[in-house]
């Protein structure tokens, strides 16, 4: 593990970290913040993962947690959302290829030789940041916006005894059914929707897949929020599934890291108190 920087921020560290990794057969960079705390102690860890257009930076650099992460005695990641470099397939539109990952390990041709970030965040990374971090591992919260909110549901649907907590800002939680996820999951996985359904959350959930509760924010003014997002889909199945959401549509607020760092603390403060338990 490389070191590209560190900065002291609200008493902690804030880093930015390079790895060779063997999932994607590329370099990945991601960022971690760890909090003031006393020699040999663990601590908790909050996963965020990133929306579509972005790498770790723009949560690093946008997203106001530190304080909060501070208080409470929570590492926090931020990975990229896909593989990137020279030999690495990309596509021209801004929904796909490199910076829209959607947290899938890709099956087909030209993605499937790169484009492994589901086995990246759920297997390679957290076992570096094991590793190299002082993180108690048995302690971990998930969160992420739009794609990476998506990002977040199925990964903790997928691993109920890793994730202490999970949340989401804007996430599209239902991509077999809407624009975004129908492209990425034809183009990533094919045609057969049978084997989209592990990274959709409505269809884990149908599926049996269980949470102890979510905590969504969407804004009213976000202008994905009925072709994209569709969080009323999330809603029904979690009420069918008895699983407690809090679903806030906040009022005026739009798709943007204005939206997420006017809740990012909050969200880090409801992640801790239940990693605390």
């Amino acid at each position: 593990m490389e070191t590209v920087s560190t900065n002291k921020s609200h008493g902690g560290v804030q880093g930015v970290y390079r790895h060779a990794s063997l999932a994607t057969g590329t370099d990945m960079t991601f960022s971690v913040y760890v909090p003031p705390h006393e020699a040999g102690a663990k601590l908790p860890v909050l996963w965020y993962l990133s929306g579509l257009t972005c790498t770790h930076a723009n949560v690093t650099d946008k997203g106001e947690y530190r304080r909060a992460c501070a208080e409470n005695g929570v590492i926090f990641v931020a990975p990229d959302t896909s593989p990137r470099g020279e030999g690495v397939a990309d596509d021209p539109a801004y929904d796909f290829g490199q910076s829209a990952g959607f947290y899938v390990d890709a099956t087909q041709a030209p993605w499937a030789s790169h484009f492994h970030m589901r086995a990246y965040v759920e297997q390679e990374l957290p076992a570096l940041i094991a590793a190299e971090f002082p993180a108690d591992m048995a302690r971990q919260g998930i969160t992420g916006h739009s794609m990476g909110g998506h990002g977040a549901l199925t990964v903790a649907l997928r691993n109920p005894d890793r994730f202490r907590s999970v949340s989401a800002f804007a996430p599209i939680v239902a991509p077999s059914v809407v624009p975004w996820g129908e492209k990425a999951l034809a183009g990533y996985l094919g045609e057969d929707r049978d084997g989209w359904r592990p990274y959709d959350a409505c269809a884990l959930i149908l599926d049996g897949a269980r949470v102890p509760e979510l905590l969504v924010d969407v804004g009213d003014a976000d202008q994905f929020l009925h072709e994209q997002l569709r969080p009323e889909l999330l809603r029904t199945a979690c009420d069918a599934a008895g699983i407690p959401l809090t679903l806030r549509i906040q009022p005026g607020y739009d798709h943007s890291y204005y939206f997420v760092s006017s809740f990012l603390a909050e969200h880090v403060a409801w992640h801790a108190e239940r990693l605390r338990a």
